[in-house]
């Protein structure tokens, strides 16, 4: 399966488009690991990224450093900007990120330059065969007609925009915005035009959309408008712009004229850009596809025209505070939480040395499965009996293996259930291996409900995939506030939890496949006899 890691930056509230590049990543059988890069670490975004990366704020002279420095610690594939101010400074170090083999998703900065500055942007359009509203500079200089609108500059979001009715509120607005731009209001319908290009500019979706509903300066309710003045429109933009990667135009179609003025450009994915995914323009599945080496095509209509989306706010908790809300189920995760992984792969080898005959085989084996090889492979051509592999490979997987629970869980199992606390295993793995582990630990006399996660379906439905959390959650018709977790793979054991409300502990197995020298993300515990405490309070 193709890794790709992408590091966001700006993360924000930009849950929509993280949620669509997990899908894009799904279909295309790619292993996605998204980081998200915030100031605070409070972002709601970082609940449904995998890796949180706290960084200094973008004016800081440290920010690309700081960026540069993570890119080359988790081998960062693509840095993905998504706000205004993080553009600039991007376009114009993205070299420094091209020398370390990390892409970034950013236009030139002499085109960023364009979209910073109104200004430029009205003559940009022009210079295209566009219309835009003429721009003054100078509230004393504007002839009218009114109502007008001024803004900043170099603004975005809607942050200080305002339609003014006259003269004297015009002076008003004048005085408070630095920087501004005056241009005659446009009465007409407001619309957006989602654009993703390669990384040379070559259009591939042009989505354009009517923004029905706006709340500060992002869409609520957009309706698809496949028009095709407004997509040749694009294309001329596109021609000239060269956009590398996403790019949203903003225009006006004017009631009475029915002309179309254009007003902004955004060289990023907009608040509203998945809405034109859902419609049919899959340009997150896109931008995968090109960092996996593949040359795409401009797709002509392939959004849903006509079709409705709207929008709403939901909630995800960031910090549990004291939380006082009582523990009525336990959820744990199997390999390295309960027992030791390490310990099934031995008794794995040891039949397999059975099977061979060979004295020598259980310690070669481990020998090669710490140098992180495929140890069955290695040694089957060390000894020259490769012809034997599939014979192995079924003992190993069909083994009943010999492994016991980790010291203290058996009691601790006991002392949820004698507290009225509902226990549950949320597992990834081949069901028939996972299934003989749990017999062989005794775990289906000890818990009510165990769920293997392939076989609701395939391996898509492995964490962080949250299915599996909400048919456990619908079964017991607990609260999730009311559950917890227990993991011991932060790459994807709480990315669901978190996303879902539900409480979670890292348990940190330093003696684990996945969480040795990890460092601890939150809640951790270092024996498992310290849950029921923990529980109990």
């Amino acid at each position: 399966m193709k890794e790709i890691r992408i590091l966001i930056t700006g993360v924000g509230r930009r849950v929509e488009l993280i949620q669509s590049f997990r899908q894009a990543a799904l279909r295309l059988n790619i292993n996605l690991k998204l980081y998200g890069a915030d100031m605070a670490g409070t972002a709601p975004a970082l609940a449904y990224c995998d890796y949180t990366k706290k960084v200094c704020a973008m004016s800081d002279s440290r920010y690309i450093q700081e960026l540069l420095d993570i890119c080359v610690a988790d081998r960062i594939d693509l840095v993905m900007p998504t706000i205004d101010t993080d553009l600039l400074v991007l376009s114009q170090n993205a070299d420094a990120f091209e020398k370390i083999g990390t892409k970034v998703l950013v236009s030139k900065s002499d085109k960023i330059l364009i979209c910073r500055d109104k200004n430029n942007t009205g003559d940009f359009f022009g210079f295209c065969g566009l219309k835009a509203p003429k721009t003054y500079n100078n509230y004393h200089e504007y002839p009218g007609p009114y109502p007008c609108f001024i803004k900043p500059k170099d603004g975005s979001s809607s942050i200080n925009a305002f339609k003014v009715n006259d003269e004297e509120q015009l002076a008003v607005y004048a005085e408070q915005i630095e920087n501004y731009i005056i241009q005659p209001f446009i009465c007409g319908r407001e619309f957006t035009i989602d654009i993703f290009c390669d990384f040379e500019g070559n259009p591939i979706y042009i989505t354009p959309r009517e923004r029905m509903q706006v709340r500060a300066g992002e869409v609520l309710k957009t309706q698809i408008f496949m028009d095709k003045i407004m997509i040749d429109e694009a294309k001329k933009l596109c021609k000239a712009f060269k956009p590398c990667g996403p790019m949203t135009v903003q225009l006006i179609q004017d009631r009475n004229t029915k002309d179309n003025y254009y007003i902004e450009i955004n060289p990023r994915y907009g608040g509203g850009a998945p809405l034109s995914m859902k419609s049919g323009a899959k340009s997150a599945e896109a931008l995968l596809k090109i960092l996996c080496g593949k040359s795409l095509f401009y797709q002509e209509n392939c959004s849903c025209n006509g079709a409705i989306y709207s929008r709403f706010d939901q909630s995800v908790c960031i910090s549990e505070g004291d939380n006082t809300q009582p523990v009525r189920g336990v959820i744990f995760d199997l390999d390295d939480t309960l027992y030791s992984e390490k310990q099934y792969i031995m008794s794995g080898y040891k039949k397999i040395a059975s099977y061979l005959g060979r004295d020598d085989a259980v310690e070669m084996l481990w020998k090669y499965f710490q140098a992180r090889k495929p140890a069955i492979d290695c040694y089957l051509e060390e000894i020259d009996e490769f012809e034997k592999k599939k014979e192995c490979l079924d003992i190993y997987r069909n083994q009943f293996p010999e492994i016991n629970l980790y010291d203290g869980a058996d009691e601790l199992l006991r002392n949820l259930r004698s507290s009225g606390i509902k226990i549950g295993i949320i597992t990834d793995g081949r069901p028939e291996g996972q299934r003989k582990k749990i017999k062989a630990l005794g775990l289906d006399e000890l818990v009510d409900d165990i769920i293997i996660t392939d076989e609701l379906g395939g391996i898509q439905f492995r964490k962080p995939n949250d299915i599996s959390f909400r048919i456990m959650q619908n079964r017991w018709r607990l609260p999730f506030e009311q559950i917890i977790y227990i993991g011991d793979n932060p790459n994807k054991d709480f990315q669901a939890p978190k996303q879902l409300g539900m409480r979670w502990i890292y348990y940190k197995n330093e003696e684990g496949l996945y969480s040795a020298g990890i460092d601890c993300i939150k809640n951790k515990i270092c024996t498992l006899n310290g849950l029921v405490a923990y529980i109990q309070q």
